[in-house]
């Protein structure tokens, strides 16, 4: 019943806002600096909503997220620059780069998977963290262009020639430039609702109560039959493929994007709304993102105690959504509120 009423409240939280905020958009009255919020807003949503599938759901530290959104979002980029002289339609580049993205992330996933879930706790956070770091160094080296010979790549220096008319895709360290930018706000609110029925769905099914039993105790799990490394692995590998797809949208969202935008930093501020919002609480992590992506912006006009401030909600944050005894007063009022109602209803 419970995870029937958090469903209700995600999906309204989010249908709600989209049709405000499509309202204030068609009307003029929503600033150029929070439009341009909207879609990287979504796209965090997305790889928050996945990562708590494997820290809050699964019970795995995994802080190579900003690693699979870097996969993503440059893959997503090549993509739609190389179907760009085939097909016209944004929309149809746009879903097929997310598309492509999600599936190669997700094949990373496995790749890393397979030898690291065998490790738990400090030790799996570590290599999370190791093979973010090592992709962004890869795309960081990586020089990728494409003319009517076919696609050409190098690593260190630019060594790549092009025929005239050709196109350079990614450039080293200066990353993708030029890039059409064909991602939307509508896409980025279906993307979301689209990974939360996904996430709403596998907890309700049997693998998702397996990989909750693997969680909460894996010698047990173990002893009826749960083949436990698998039902990480499908989380793992689920997470990777939702940040793949968000990092799709996200990429081509900028004409310009840097291999330095997916740091760890980065991986560390999509665990920090993960925590804030509640680890297996998709509705808080939604609320998180939200607040914590927006609130620097709008502090923006006390530029001396912004980050302070930030810093403040942060604590207070972390405060109230870990203490037991605000847990139990919204519980109690929560059943209270029920018995009122089912008084009035017997009246």
């Amino acid at each position: 019943m419970n995870n029937k009423r958090s469903q209700i409240v995600s999906f309204s939280i989010i249908i709600i806002l989209y049709a405000v905020l499509e309202i204030l958009l068609k009307t003029g009255n929503l600033s150029s600096l929070f439009s341009s919020l909207l879609i990287p807003v979504c796209c965090y949503m997305a790889a928050a909503i996945g990562l708590n599938l494997n820290v809050g759901i699964s019970g795995e530290l995994n802080l190579g997220q900003a690693g699979f959104m870097s996969i993503g979002a440059f893959t997503g980029i090549c993509v739609s620059g190389m179907l760009s002289g085939v097909i016209s339609n944004g929309v149809i580049r746009l879903v097929t780069a997310m598309i492509v993205g999600m599936i190669l992330a997700g094949v990373f996933g496995i790749l890393i998977g397979i030898p690291t879930l065998k490790l738990s706790g400090d030790y799996l956070a570590i290599v999370t963290l190791a093979f973010g770091e090592i992709i962004k160094s890869l795309v960081t080296n990586l020089y990728l262009g494409m003319d009517s010979r076919g696609l050409h790549f190098s690593f260190v220096q630019n060594k790549v020639s092009l025929e005239p008319g050709g196109k350079m895709l990614l450039n080293g360290a200066m990353g993708a430039t030029g890039t059409e930018r064909i991602a939307s706000f509508t896409a980025g609110v279906i993307l979301v609702l689209i990974c939360l029925a996904f996430v709403y769905n596998l907890m309700d099914s049997g693998s998702g109560r397996a990989i909750m039993a693997a969680r909460d105790n894996r010698i047990a799990a173990s002893s009826i039959g749960i083949d436990v490394t698998r039902t990480k692995m499908l989380a793992f590998v689920v997470s990777a493929g939702m940040a793949g797809a968000a990092g799709a949208l996200y990429g081509l969202s900028f004409s310009t994007l840097e291999p330095r935008k997916f740091d760890f930093n980065l991986s560390i501020m999509i665990l920090v709304y993960v925590v804030l919002g509640g680890l297996g609480n998709m509705t808080g992590t939604l609320i998180a993102t939200m607040l914590l992506v927006t609130l620097p912006q709008m502090l923006r006009g006390l530029s001396d105690f912004r980050m302070l401030i930030y810093a403040i909600v942060l604590i207070a944050m972390m405060l109230i959504t870990n203490n037991e005894k605000v847990k139990i007063f919204i519980e109690k009022m929560r059943l209270r509120r029920k018995e009122k109602g089912a008084g009035n209803g017997e009246n």
